[in-house]
């Protein structure tokens, strides 16, 4: 099976997709409408949430997907097709526990907003760059809303050593965690990660695994990666990825996503 057969392309976008300036791509929009043409349905597959990606991609919403929140909320062009929320009791034990132990900042992930709690405001220019709509209330443990994500955010940059440290061991049977970057660390219901988002995605618009390509960076994009059988590294990746993925492209700041795209088209 040659790249010809793709139907179905996933990126993901910090590091990936985006330059370490958070801009995107010359023309992503053309490339978006180019890959339509030829009924190829393009993808984002981000940690961030919905409203965010579709604060985003305003215009081009009708024309692709979006996997949100590592694969926690689906929309397939305007239309949640997917969610997976967390029950409150698991949540609000969450915030508890990484309030005791004082190890970062919980964000309770809404599916309508972002909850923090107002002693970690001075953090909001920076959480403006991934959540597009936030609310900062007095006491986060005793929130009962829609959320299907929880993240914790680490400013010394440790989320890595946190993970194996303390999240895995204590939560990994009970939930699906992942590392973004080094600053977060994702909590989702078990099974929720971007490798069943796409197969969920597939299902829909009937397309194999065989048909489908990937791009990532680092370790919430390994089990996207795993699935699709055209799965690309940036140059920029995590070192410790390369055993994730069956092809390479130029870094995020070579538009290394796109010299795939024009090669595919």
């Amino acid at each position: 099976m040659t790249m010809k057969n793709v139907k179905l392309i996933a990126s993901d976008m910090d590091h990936t997709l985006l330059t370490e300036e958070s801009m995107l791509p010359p023309n992503f929009a053309e490339y978006v409408s180019a890959l339509n043409e030829k009924e190829i349905e393009f993808t984002i597959a981000s940690g961030r949430p919905l409203y965010t990606l579709t604060s985003l991609f305003p215009d081009l919403i009708a024309k692709m997907s979006l996997i949100s929140d590592n694969g926690a909320a689906i929309c397939y062009h305007g239309e949640m097709i997917y969610k997976s929320l967390l029950a409150v009791a698991d949540y609000q034990q969450l915030i508890a526990f990484v309030e005791n132990q004082k190890l970062g900042v919980p964000i309770l992930c809404g599916i309508e907003t972002a909850y923090i709690a107002k002693k970690h405001q001075q953090y909001q220019d920076f959480f403006a760059n991934f959540y597009s709509k936030m609310e900062f209330v007095d006491d986060l443990q005793a929130l009962e809303v829609e959320a299907n994500k929880f993240t914790i955010y680490f400013p010394k940059e440790d989320s890595k050593l946190h993970y194996q440290n303390l999240f895995a061991p204590k939560y990994a049977e009970k939930f699906s965690i992942t590392v973004g970057d080094t600053i977060w660390i994702d909590i989702m219901n078990k099974g929720v990660n971007k490798g069943q988002a796409m197969k969920i995605l597939g299902e829909k618009i009937n397309v194999s695994a065989d048909e489908m390509m990937a791009f990532g960076d680092t370790y919430n994009d390994i089990e996207m990666l795993q699935t699709v059988k055209f799965s690309y590294l940036v140059a920029n990746a995590a070192e410790d990825m390369a055993q994730y993925a069956n092809y390479r492209t130029k870094s995020n700041d070579e538009y290394g996503v796109l010299v795939v795209l024009e090669e595919l088209l």
